[in-house]
């Protein structure tokens, strides 16, 4: 056997072991629980360009390491897991993942948090109410991952999260981007208020 064949048979051998709860939600937008260095093979196959990482604590230095090398830009939210944070702060979060969520210059993007089921179920569900998806229709989506940890406050966020401040922000992006001179419309809502999301340089 050749050197070459010897090496195509070894990356037939390769095993691709997805993320827990890892599933495609729209095409190009993926979401799953934490990555391990076990589901790295299986993350370079899906040619990613983005992760949104929603947890406040700092990333692992052997997942930064493979980010690095596949060119990956990681975009976190600070999130916070057991302690429930208040409603302004998460709609702001979460309000400013969305507007990275569906910029398709960040696609194609895993959506991830550490088990896949609240924090990534939250964003996932505005992105459906987004998306005109009923509310009965979200929340199933939403119990489908979190299971028997299904979180009524949760569900309560996702059903009165106002998708119209996320509209209005896309109204805005595309008056600046049809360039009306010093009279470009403003945002409909404080900027400053909001959460940026820490660009990691990896």
């Amino acid at each position: 056997m050749t050197e070459q064949m010897k090496m195509k048979n070894d990356e037939y051998d390769e095993v691709l072991e997805p993320p827990i709860n890892f599933s495609m939600v729209e095409d190009g937008i993926f979401r799953s629980s934490f990555p391990q260095p076990s589901n790295f093979p299986f993350l370079k196959s899906l040619n990613l360009r983005s992760i949104i990482y929603l947890c406040p604590e700092p990333y692992p230095e052997e997942n930064l390491e493979f980010l690095r090398s596949q060119n990956i830009q990681l975009l976190q939210f600070g999130i916070e897991g057991k302690t429930e944070p208040s409603v302004s702060i998460l709609k702001d979060t979460i309000l400013e993942a969305l507007k990275i969520l569906i910029d398709v210059r960040n696609h194609p993007v895993l959506i991830h948090c550490k088990r896949g089921k609240h924090r990534t179920g939250c964003l996932v569900g505005c992105l459906r109410k987004f998306q005109n998806w009923c509310l009965s229709s979200v929340f199933e989506e939403y119990q489908r991952f979190a299971g028997v940890k299904s979180r009524p406050t949760d569900l309560r966020f996702i059903e009165g999260f106002d998708i119209m401040l996320l509209r209005q922000c896309l109204y805005s992006i595309i008056y600046q981007y049809q360039g009306y001179g010093s009279n470009k419309r403003r945002l409909l809502y404080k900027e400053d208020n909001l959460q940026k999301p820490q660009t990691m340089k990896v």
